[in-house]
């Protein structure tokens, strides 16, 4: 110490901060560089794929890729219908028989096919949505359906007859009467030509199917 309390200063403590900044950056700076070049890398080719993650690109590819059977239901059912929808409450009395409307788009890059129902049901408002679309992975088709008088969905697949023209899918509904039951059901989807299809929709109950509604649907002018 001086007389006045001043530290005494050693040679060349005038670079201390600086050797102290250096040693302190340095290792940084390694850090840093270490990781730069494996980045710049990945920035002008990316890593080589394993066999396995591309057999697993090429999957999901062919899975996700639409093909003939999406194209072909976009030509039998794709624009504005007018449809004619009858509904048996009673196998042995006349139906029910209202007018409605429905149209059909193509959604998803063309994958499924989505239909906007409405018109009237036992003389009320009735609206719904459906989807129907192509698995390539299970090598089915399968039709969606929900609507303003049910708080369900009903999912069904099946498949189609080139020689008569007709969609058939199978599936289950829950019974509103029988609550915790299931009720199969089957849908008839048979194209009349190009203008004009017809659904006709079946249930199974205590072991016998018969005919609960029928949609005819005529392609809008």
């Amino acid at each position: 110490m001086t007389r006045h309390g001043a530290p005494h200063r050693l040679p060349g403590d005038d670079d201390m901060p600086t050797r102290t900044k250096l040693l302190t950056l340095t290792p940084l700076l390694a850090f840093a560089l270490a990781f730069a070049a494996p980045a710049s890398a990945q920035d002008t080719a990316p890593p080589e794929m394993s066999a396995e993650q591309k057999a697993m690109m090429d999957a999901w590819q062919k899975a996700s890729t639409p093909g003939a059977q999406h194209a072909q239901l976009a030509e039998h059912f794709s624009g504005s219908w007018t449809t004619k929808m009858s509904a048996w409450m009673d196998p042995a009395t006349p139906p029910a028989v209202e007018m409605g409307k429905t149209v059909n788009t193509p959604v998803l890059g063309a994958r499924q096919l989505r239909m906007d129902y409405s018109g009237m049901f036992m003389g009320q408002a009735f609206e719904g949505i459906g989807y129907s679309g192509y698995d390539n992975v299970k090598g089915k088709y399968f039709s969606s359906w929900t609507d303003n008088m049910s708080t369900g969905m009903a999912m069904l697949e099946g498949d189609y007859d080139a020689a008569s023209k007709t969609y058939t899918y199978r599936g289950e509904m829950a019974d509103a009467m029988k609550p915790g039951t299931m009720t199969p059901i089957r849908e008839v989807v048979r194209v009349v030509d190009k203008d004009h299809h017809v659904m006709e929709f079946y249930e199974t109950r205590d072991g016998k199917e018969r005919k609960t509604m029928q949609i005819e649907f005529n392609r809008a002018q």
